[in-house]
């Protein structure tokens, strides 16, 4: 091995999972925004982790509500990836604007994504601060999956976002 940046290095890590991470604030209106970085950290009870950088607006709005909901994207929806995370949702109507169909959640008021292959509505249960990004645990109230099946995207880097066969 030889030594080199972490930038160089962590490359290496493609592909990985790619999440969307859907938020509402105070008034019931969603933003949604993708996140690589994304665990399950238990099983009983189920639970999901999700680090958000501080100066995003996901992390404020899921610091007011406690509440946010993971949808694993579909093949088709790599246009929403990049849109979604290229546009802050403080001046942008990601929804409206990439046409997002949702449903209402059963436990939590961000919205379910129907495009998505699975969905998990999630209450923050703890937090920990990480340097620039604070990981969000969230405790799964609910679980959904497309009743059609549905292949996930994965990140490949560079905005390549492509299903793994």
């Amino acid at each position: 091995m030889k030594e080199t940046s972490w930038s160089e290095a962590i490359r290496s890590k493609y592909p990985e999972p790619v999440v969307l991470v859907v938020s509402c604030d105070s008034n019931g209106k969603p933003n949604v925004m993708p996140a690589g970085w994304c665990m399950v950290t238990s099983g009983s009870p189920p639970m999901l982790a999700v680090s958000i950088g501080h100066e995003r607006y996901t992390h404020k709005l899921i610091e007011e509500t406690g509440e946010f909901v993971i949808a694993f994207p579909s093949e088709g929806m790599t246009d929403v990836i990049i849109y979604t995370g290229s546009h802050s949702g403080r001046e942008v109507d990601k929804f409206k604007k990439c046409k997002i169909r949702t449903s209402p959640s059963r436990f939590v008021k961000p919205p379910l994504i129907e495009d998505a292959v699975a969905c998990f509505e999630c209450k923050v249960k703890g937090k920990l601060v990480t340097g620039d990004h604070t990981i969000f645990a969230g405790e799964v109230l609910a679980s959904y999956i497309s009743e059609k099946y549905k292949k996930r995207l994965y990140n490949f880097g560079d905005n390549i976002f492509r299903i793994i066969h």
